[in-house]
């Protein structure tokens, strides 16, 4: 049996957006260089809605692209041979300010998988992490730029990001196993 709690709801993950957005503004000092790469599966519609709010502020459409990093990660059986991945992005990166767009950060994993991937696409100038939730136990020394919330977990608890482009709804729910 599993305890869910909802720890954010539509309106929390809008204003988290919201400000995730104007750091990325301002710590990049305007975003004419900037963009935005959506980590497959779930990052990808956060980073369009950050660039839509990017829109809305700066009226400057960011480029946004999806970052598939499957064959990046090291959790994947060894293959007796690996597969040749060309991590084709219809977005130039080179010398661009890079940022990574994901749900949620734990071990940071996926994040090294995504550094890989974007590497293999080209040589950006800059490299920055948008996350919408930060749970902890990070297992590799990386941190994102700009974090949503910071929800304090154990690693017997899950969280579950539910998106309406994915779901059918908005919402951050927290998972505990009894």
């Amino acid at each position: 049996m599993a305890i869910k709690k909802e720890i954010m709801d539509e309106k929390a993950i809008q204003r988290a957006l919201t400000r995730i957005s104007h750091e990325i503004i301002e710590k990049n000092k305007g975003v004419e260089n900037v963009v935005l790469l959506g980590i497959k599966t779930r990052g990808v519609p956060l980073a369009y809605r950050i660039a839509n709010k990017i829109q809305e502020v700066e009226n400057i459409n960011v480029p946004v692209d999806i970052l598939d990093i499957t064959f990046y990660r090291d959790d994947l059986e060894k293959r007796s041979s690996q597969p040749i991945v060309h991590n084709k992005l219809a977005v130039n990166i080179q010398g661009k300010t890079i940022v990574l767009v994901d749900d949620v950060i734990f071990t940071g994993r996926t994040c090294r998988a995504a550094l890989d991937a974007v590497m293999d696409a080209g040589r950006p100038e800059y490299i920055q992490l948008a996350v919408l939730i930060d749970r902890g136990h990070r297992e590799l020394p990386l941190r994102p730029d700009f974090v949503g919330k910071n929800v304090p977990t154990s690693k017997k608890e899950i969280v579950h990001v539910l998106l309406q482009e994915h779901d059918g709804e908005d919402c951050v729910v927290l998972e505990k196993s009894l």
